[in-house]
């Protein structure tokens, strides 16, 4: 299995890279990683650079084009690469996300459930991609309430709102971003939660940045920090 660490995890975020291998490692799967790994062409894509993204999917596809099956850690990545991918160039992949892996590993009993997390109460932040645009829903809940107690925001799964951080608004209006992603903090907050868990790099980081009470950690961080029973 190939784990691509997309842009953000492996430039930005080392920490969901290093939660990520070491649950691999803990159930024992066999992986490997590209050390000149490049961009899948979601940032491109999404920013209207059409042109620049088919260019950059065609030359990250010749990179992973005979692997099995691509592990994903960025919720962009698995929306490129399993659906863009095929949709825009006529590649076809199997990819698999974060999310889907654990719940599998947790499902088949790879990876230990304990009650470290028993009295935490966690939020889930739906990310665009991986929610709406791909219909991952129920995987990251099953997955966190294994482990903790899970309360949801008053928007979640398809009405869930966005972190703000998407499409390029980040880097083109940095304002309106932070106004989304406080938004989207200020539900957090109104349900007592103790900790918000997301399932997207770009998610995390924007709404972390954003959060001044509320601690914001990937899912492959929670589950391993579960694992490791170490507090969060």
């Amino acid at each position: 299995m190939l784990y691509f660490r997309g842009c953000t995890a492996r430039e930005k975020d080392s920490n969901i890279e290093n939660a990520t291998k070491y649950i691999l490692d803990k159930a024992g799967i066999d992986y490997h990683t590209i050390d000149n790994e490049e961009c899948c062409g979601s940032i491109l894509l999404r920013s209207g650079f059409y042109d620049g993204a088919t260019e950059q999917m065609k030359r990250t596809y010749n990179d992973i084009k005979d692997e099995d099956l691509i592990l994903t850690s960025c919720a962009g990545c698995y929306k490129t690469l399993n659906d863009d991918y095929k949709e825009i160039l006529g590649y076809d992949l199997n990819v698999i996300h974060i999310s889907q892996l654990l719940y599998k590993l947790i499902d088949e009993g790879k990876i230990e459930v304990n009650d470290n997390f028993k009295d935490l109460k966690v939020t889930y932040h739906d990310p665009c991609h991986l929610g709406r645009a791909s219909k991952v829903y129920d995987e990251p809940r099953e997955v966190i309430g294994k482990y903790s107690n899970l309360v949801e925001m008053e928007n979640n799964r398809e009405n869930a709102l966005c972190c703000g951080s998407g499409g390029g608004v980040k880097s083109a209006f940095p304002e309106i971003s932070a106004n989304i992603s406080k938004n989207r903090i200020k539900q957090a907050e109104d349900t007592k939660c103790d900790l918000i868990v997301t399932a997207c790099p770009f998610c995390k980081l924007n709404l972390g940045s954003n959060s001044e009470n509320l601690k914001v950690i990937d899912l492959s961080e929670f589950v391993a920090k579960a694992l490791k029973k170490e507090d969060i």
